[in-house]
């Protein structure tokens, strides 16, 4: 079966677990005071898994995984949609 890229998927849906455990590891060494709610990082989320720009857990206008992304306070969505 040939294995194909996931648009519109996070990290943690998809098989490539060493990715996500690697992403997972750098989230959870972000601090307290830098991360937002969880309620917003979800919200975050949300609205990337219905990017265009969203490709197997990477966004395709700055090439960052978003779930990075959506975690930290500050950080702003390069397309303006959060």
């Amino acid at each position: 079966m040939e294995k194909r890229e996931c648009k519109r998927c996070l990290l943690y849906e998809m098989a490539d677990k060493a990715a996500y455990e690697s992403v997972s590891h750098f989230i959870a060494s972000i601090p307290d005071a830098e991360r937002a709610e969880e309620g917003v990082y979800r919200s975050r989320l949300s609205v990337c898994k219905e990017c265009d720009m969203l490709i197997s857990g990477m966004c395709r206008k700055c090439g960052c995984y978003v779930e990075v992304r959506a975690y930290v306070i500050n950080a702003e969505c390069p397309a303006e949609k959060w």
